[in-house]
């Protein structure tokens, strides 16, 4: 057989049956249809193009990047230095990522800290909750506001 059938393409590549219509309706896939009854058959080279959507997925690529990428690796251009510049841009986005949640991290263990001491209050009409109203951050930025 020459092609392959949706749930066959699936258990070759490791991927759901999901994850190929998916792909498929995002343009990523290129199946043919029967003409007897409108199924989707997958030419045997979709499986590389499905593990190659799976592994550049796992390294943070998005579907659009992909599909570029992809789009490249057709027209015969080496894709390689837009898929290093995607990673170098994101590699700094996560880096940015991580040192604001480590920020919020220290900012929500220094408020339990100042919480310990602190009674349960009951809203007065002046007060939501005395707890995050009266919570002080050691860093000079103001609580609950992005910066």
């Amino acid at each position: 057989m020459n092609t392959l059938t949706v749930t066959e393409l699936a258990n070759r590549s490791g991927a759901t049956p999901h994850a190929v219509r998916y792909y498929t309706r995002m343009g990523l896939l290129r199946p043919q249809r029967n003409p007897d009854n409108g199924y989707r058959l997958y030419p045997h080279r979709e499986v590389g193009w499905l593990r190659f959507i799976r592994q550049a997925k796992r390294l943070g690529y998005t579907l659009s990047e992909i599909r570029e990428i992809m789009h490249d690796s057709d027209q015969g251009k080496s894709p390689c230095p837009r898929v290093r510049e995607i990673l170098l841009q994101r590699i700094d986005e996560n880096r940015q990522q991580l040192e604001e949640l480590m920020a919020l991290q220290t900012r929500m263990e220094q408020a339990l800290g100042q919480w310990d001491d602190m009674p349960d209050g009951v809203p007065d009409g002046h007060s939501v909750c005395h707890l995050i109203e009266s919570f002080s951050s050691n860093d000079g930025k103001q609580p609950g506001i992005k910066h």
